[in-house]
């Protein structure tokens, strides 16, 4: 392993804590940090982190929903061996709080080595959430799988909901702030990482779910260029359901009306601005803004979120993330010129399995309408609406009744209708302008935390966000980790092929690296690997039967797919 010659001060640090130890130390622009020397979790090598690091102001008061701005600089050693507050937050799934801070934008730093020549690969991992929760801390995302690989990476907090989308349609507030910090951690990167053994040339940006969503936004946002080098976006593009916003700028005076309740109504934007600044922020949290009626019906996780990214209002002063609908005016000039991977999930939909069963099946049974994608059903009329709701359902269900009796054949419609094809869709755009490969992530073994739920119903498969546990050791789940293990094995398989991307441009730089050729995707080809169980499979065309339905029922309704 790269670290030496610290196994001294690393027995003087332990004895004497207090004692920040010159191996640890580094200097970022603002100030000094004192990180830690681990161990990984087998046991087998040591890499340091440093953690809580501030790379923004924190957003509170009048910098509440506005464009971050850079951290200021401290004096002295600054305390980096704990993570940073976790932003306010609702977690639909666990149906649980955390209130944390505003004061939250912090990222988290872990690497093999603090040889400032070693310049090595940096992967900068945007965590999911549907833009509701989550954060970058260890509890999930401790790296140890993916820094044995010689790369170091980065983990990042941004603002979440209300806090991090509220749009005003305003200069001051045009919305997409959660986005902007995600930009402005990529600058401290770029500033930075050298200091930390990484190469601010070769960044590669990660993320899962919400995460995957933002790192394809990223791919088209003027605001990103030159950030980064490489993409690699997991079940998520920009136009999922749950990953964009209906009628952004009336929810912030919906917002107010429900917080104030039989107060004058609120019509004026400063004034608005104004009130929501002053707003407690736990206030803000699981707050259900609706424009339309059909709303209260259709507020499903995966389906619709009240605060999610938006095309912003060009002002025409270059701080804008996003200004264009990629599907409308999507040119080679709009993609950053980055090489891209993509991939989604086996039955993304099982992550709701528990749900569906218990109340959701009945209710689209009950409302066609719900099996028809928001970004149609805004765009078309209520007869059409039920039309295509009735072609949806014999594709998926055939003579079959929707009933929770046919729940496989529901996870697999959800899982096409909320991720599947929407990633198909966006990023096959972006091949004809970037170097692009395309996977498909199947592994099911005891490390799929939420796939495993379908097993009581017959479908064990790899679900929505199970990815992320042969990525990263998630410290809250204790799940094992034995080298003998197939477990291990696949771990080590995808690994290698994120890390191969984010060294070479190329999952599979030569065929001994992960034992196929993996050839690039492209609109005529299609190629893509699956990963299973027993080998990786290279296909062409990936749900290819799928994908020309959904094709048609968008060209049918004249929407560009």
């Amino acid at each position: 392993m790269r670290v030496t010659g610290v196994i001294i001060s690393f027995f003087i640090c332990c004895a004497l804590p207090s004692i920040f130890c010159d191996d640890y130390i580094v200097e970022v622009k603002q100030g000094q940090l004192a990180g830690l020397l681990e161990k990984d979790i087998t046991g087998d090598y040591d890499f340091y982190s440093f953690r809580g690091i501030p790379y923004a102001k924190p957003p509170v008061g009048k910098l509440r929903f506005k464009a971050p701005q850079e951290a200021d600089s401290w004096s002295g050693v600054r305390d980096a061996s704990q993570h940073g507050n976790v932003c306010p937050q609702f977690n639909p799934i666990s149906n649980q709080y955390n209130y944390g801070s505003e004061d939250c934008l912090f990222l988290n730093v872990y690497t093999p080595t603090l040889n400032t020549t070693e310049s090595l690969p940096v992967l900068v991992y945007i965590h999911g959430g549907a833009y509701l929760f989550g954060d970058g801390n260890d509890n999930l995302y401790r790296p140890d799988f993916l820094v044995s690989k010689d790369v170091v990476v980065v983990t990042l907090n941004y603002r979440l909901e209300t806090l991090g989308f509220l749009s005003l349609g305003t200069e001051e507030v045009p919305g997409n702030a959660a986005l902007k910090d995600q930009v402005l951690a990529l600058k401290w990167v770029q500033e930075n990482i050298a200091k930390f053994g990484g190469n601010p040339k070769e960044v590669t940006i990660l993320g899962g779910t919400a995460g995957g969503s933002s790192v394809a936004y990223h791919i088209i946002s003027p605001m990103a260029k030159g950030l980064f080098k490489r993409a690699i976006s997991m079940s998520g593009a920009p136009s999922c359901d749950w990953a964009s916003t209906y009628h952004p700028e009336e929810r912030g005076f919906q917002l107010a009306k429900m917080l104030r309740g039989d107060e004058k109504e609120i019509t004026d934007k400063t004034e608005l601005l104004e009130y929501l600044q002053g707003v407690p922020p736990e206030q803000l949290i699981n707050v259900q803004p609706r424009v339309l009626a059909s709303e209260k019906v259709r507020n499903v996780l995966f389906k619709m979120e009240y605060f999610t990214p938006i095309i912003e209002i060009d002002f025409g002063k270059n701080e804008n993330f996003i200004t264009k609908d990629p599907f409308k005016s999507l040119t080679k000039e709009d993609v950053n010129d980055v090489e891209v991977m993509f991939s989604y999930n086996g039955q993304e939909a099982l992550l709701l399995v528990d749900l569906y069963n218990a109340s959701l099946i009945s209710q689209y049974y009950t409302y066609d309408e719900m099996f028809v994608p928001d970004k149609l059903a805004h765009n078309i009329l209520p007869s059409q609406n039920l039309e295509i709701a009735e072609e949806i359902v014999k594709y998926y269900f055939g003579d079959k009744k929707v009933s929770n009796e046919n729940i496989a054949e529901f996870i697999n419609y959800a899982s096409f209708a909320s991720i599947n094809y929407d990633v198909q869709r966006f990023f096959r755009k972006i091949s004809k302008f970037v170097k692009s490969y395309f996977f498909k992530f199947s592994y099911f073994t005891s490390r799929n935390v939420y796939g495993s739920a379908g097993s009581k119903y017959g479908l064990g498969q790899t679900s929505h966000f199970d990815e992320v546990f042969y990525l990263f050791h998630s410290k809250d789940l204790n799940l094992p980790v034995d080298k003998n293990s197939k477990e291990y094995e696949l771990i080590q398989t995808i690994t290698t092929a994120i890390t191969n991307f984010a060294k070479y441009g190329n999952p599979s730089p030569s065929e001994s690296s992960i034992g196929i050729t993996w050839s690039e995707y492209n609109t005529d080809t299609k190629y893509y690997v699956d990963f299973t169980n027993d080998a990786l499979v290279v296909g062409q065309d990936a749900d290819g039967k799928d994908i020309d339905f959904w094709e048609s029922i968008f060209t049918r309704v004249g929407i560009k797919f």
